[in-house]
Formats: C-alpha cells, sequence, structure tokens
C-alpha cells in the first residue's frame, strides 16, 4: 500500500473510531450510570440500544446525500450532530434525557460509519479495498483495547459525565482532521442527484440483491454477537467475577487485540484464499466457539480466563468477517455505493439494537444468558454465510447496479 493510500486509510480510520469509542469508552461507567441515575441493568441498556438506533437510521440519510453532494459535507454534518448529542449527554439529568442525547450522539455518529466505507470503494473494490479496510479496522481495533481504559481513568478522575465532554473534543479534533486531510474521493462526474424515485428504485434493487442482502445479514448478526457483549459485559465482569472498572477494561481490552490481530490478518489471508472462503471459514470457527462457550458456561466450566479467552478468539474471527462482507455487498453496487453502504449499515446497527432488546428481560447480570444470546446469534450468521455466499464469485468482474444499468440504457 502507498504511503497516500496509508495515510488516508489512517484518516478514515480516526473518523470512523469516533462510533466505537462512543460505546466503548463509556462501558465502564454503565454500572455507575445505573447507580447515579436511579435505574436497573436494563434501564442502562437502553442508552446503548438508543445509540444504535440512532447510529443506524441515520446511515440511511448520510450515503444519499454523500452520493450527492461527495463525501465530506455529510462527515461535517455528522460530527456537529454528534457535538450536540454529546454536549446533551453531559447534562442530562435523566435516564430518559440520556437516552434522547445518545439517539442524537448516535445520529452523528454515524456518518463515521458510512462516508469511510463509500469513500473505500470510490477507490477500489477489490483486495485494494480490502488493504484499506484493513486499515481502518486496525485503528478501529484500538478502541476496545484503549476505550475502556481511558473511560475508566476518567470514571476515577472525574465522574461518568466527563466521557461524554471528552468525546464532544474528540469529535472537535476529527472535524479539524477532515477539513484538512481527508481528500474527497467522489468526483463531480460521478455524483448522482438525489430524488426519492432514484431513492426507492436504489432500496429496491438492494432489497431484491439475494447476495446484498445475505451478506448485510452474516455482518449484522455477527455486530449483534459484538454489542450483546458490549451491553452486558461490564456487569458480569464487576459482578459475577468481581472485577474492577479498571480490571474489567483490562479484560475488555483483550477483545480489542483479537481484532487487531485480525486486522493485520485480513488482507494477507483475502488474497491467499479468497475473501468468500475467508468469510466462510471464519464464521464457522466462530459459531463452533462461541457454541462451545455457551456449553461450557451452562456446566460451571465457564471460569473468567476460559471466558476471556474464548472470546478473544471467537471476536477475532469477527473481525475477519464483519469488514470484508460489506466489500462484497457494495461490489456490484459501485453506482450507488453510497446508499449501498447506508443501507448495510442501517441493517446491521438496526439488527444488533432489536436483538438486544429482544434479550434484555433474560440478562440477568451473569454470563449465561449473555453467551447463550451470542452463541445464538454466531449460528445464523453461519446460516446466512451457507446461503449466500455459494453463489459468491470473486473472480467475476463487478457490474453495475441493475438501477444505474437501466438509466444508462
Amino acid at each position: 500500500m502507498s504511503q497516500s493510500m496509508l495515510r488516508i486509510g489512517l484518516v478514515l480510520g480516526l473518523l470512523t473510531v469516533l462510533g466505537p469509542f462512543s460505546t466503548d469508552m463509556y462501558l465502564p461507567a454503565m454500572p455507575s450510570i445505573a447507580t447515579d441515575l436511579s435505574t436497573t441493568i436494563g434501564g442502562t441498556q437502553i442508552t446503548l440500544t438508543a445509540y444504535m438506533i440512532g447510529f443506524g437510521l441515520g446511515q440511511l440519510f448520510y450515503g444519499p446525500i454523500s452520493d450527492q453532494t461527495g463525501r465530506k459535507f455529510p462527515m461535517y454534518l455528522g460530527l456537529f450532530l454528534f457535538i450536540l448529542g454529546s454536549l446533551g449527554c453531559y447534562f442530562a439529568p435523566t435516564i430518559e434525557a440520556l437516552s434522547a442525547a445518545r439517539v442524537l450522539q448516535g445520529l452523528g455518529g454515524a456518518a463515521g460509519m458510512i462516508i469511510p466505507r463509500a469513500a473505500i470503494r470510490d477507490m477500489d473494490a477489490g483486495v485494494g479495498a480490502t488493504r484499506l479496510m484493513g486499515t481502518i479496522m486496525m485503528v478501529v481495533s484500538v478502541s476496545p483495547m484503549l476505550a475502556p481504559l481511558a473511560g475508566s481513568g476518567v470514571l476515577i478522575l472525574g465522574g461518568w459525565r466527563i466521557i461524554f465532554l471528552s468525546l464532544a473534543i474528540f469529535a472537535v479534533f476529527n472535524m479539524v482532521l477532515a477539513r484538512t486531510a481527508l481528500p474527497e474521493t467522489l468526483s463531480e462526474e460521478n455524483r448522482v442527484k438525489f430524488n426519492l424515485r432514484r431513492f426507492f428504485a436504489g432500496l429496491r434493487v438492494l432489497f431484491t440483491d439475494r447476495t446484498f442482502m445475505g451478506l448485510t445479514f452474516v455482518g449484522a448478526f455477527g455486530m449483534a454477537g459484538l454489542y450483546l457483549f458490549f451491553a452486558n459485559a461490564s456487569f458480569v465482569y464487576t459482578g459475577q467475577f468481581g472485577l474492577t472498572h479498571v480490571q474489567y477494561s483490562l479484560a475488555f481490552a483483550v477483545n480489542g487485540l483479537s481484532l487487531f490481530c485480525a486486522s493485520r490478518l485480513q488482507a494477507p489471508l483475502a488474497q491467499r484464499l479468497g475473501m468468500t472462503r475467508m468469510i466462510k471459514g471464519a464464521v464457522t470457527v466462530f459459531a463452533v466457539i462461541m457454541i462451545a462457550l455457551a456449553v461450557l458456561t451452562a456446566t460451571g466450566f465457564g471460569s473468567l480466563p476460559v471466558t476471556i479467552a474464548l472470546f478473544f478468539f471467537g471476536f477475532s474471527m469477527l473481525g475477519l468477517v464483519i469488514p470484508p462482507t460489506m466489500v462484497l455487498a457494495l461490489r456490484n453496487h459501485g453506482q450507488i455505493a453510497g446508499l449501498a453502504s447506508s443501507l448495510g449499515g442501517t441493517i446491521q446497527m438496526v439488527t444488533a439494537a432489536i436483538v438486544i432488546l429482544a434479550g434484555e428481560p433474560f440478562f440477568d447480570g451473569t454470563a449465561l444468558p449473555m453467551v447463550t444470546a451470542i452463541a445464538l446469534c454466531s449460528v445464523i450468521a453461519f446460516g446466512f454465510s451457507r446461503i449466500t455466499l455459494s453463489a459468491v464469485n470473486e473472480d467475476r468482474p463487478a457490474r453495475p447496479s441493475p438501477q444505474m444499468s437501466a438509466k444508462a440504457r
């Protein structure tokens, strides 16, 4: 990878990492938030699902705008909304106000997920895109290692509200970075003026593309497994296993290390095996590991070291699944890459939010409900991979989306 592409990858990674920081940094504070705002485990988890819903729905907004205006303007807009939402979290007097501010924060943070994906598709659609996505994943993987530790430090020094003030400051930095270091990747001639007819025509193309939908749901249920862990790990590790906030952050950082390792292996494995075979193998191993962890936990053998170790290997597999599934899903939709990226991201985040809400009555601060739900997600992801990937041929050249081909004719 050239120096210029590496620089762009790092910039896009820093913009993308704002969203993960918004979840990872405040995870150690969730028990403190529950106590301070007089709510329950489920009530605190709503602040995470509120962010995810805003994050998911916001992605539908940024994609079409970026297809029309270019990638930079919606990035600025998203960062501005994120700053407002973070300040709203800082001043929130109740759990309801905090949840509402988290929705706004999620709406803003969605830009950091959509714009980098679309920008990568502007520049490449094959292994080069996987390398760039791997660079972003490498930067993002630092979040689970550093963000909880940073959150724990802030929690000790100034309380949970300062975490959200810190996120607002980070967003200001990202706005300056986007202005000074991010080139515009969508040329004038490739921009598509937004109108409702084209928007719904594009949605119809994507919803009826079985490969796009199948790959999206493989990533969606993999992501749901991650967010189930995010929503429950602080209560399980500090409650059932008796860790302190700092010890929990260190245990959580192990999962970030697994994603970091996967990001380093992703491009070489994709080049050697092909993305399809890599995804198939990784989804299979992820399902086997999560089912094994659920069985061990149910039979009383799910000790803290066993739990941390199996999550390490399981989540490292997700690092080989989520980015390449999006690359493959966008491959045949280059002319509506922004909309395709938006819809894919929306489906993934809303699916994860629904899974957490559906499991909320069963989550009691112990490991068994959490690992069982994650194992179920892994099985569903495995099923979608078996159905979808058999029809994917990476050697076939990427084709234009049906909607845009019809327009060209």
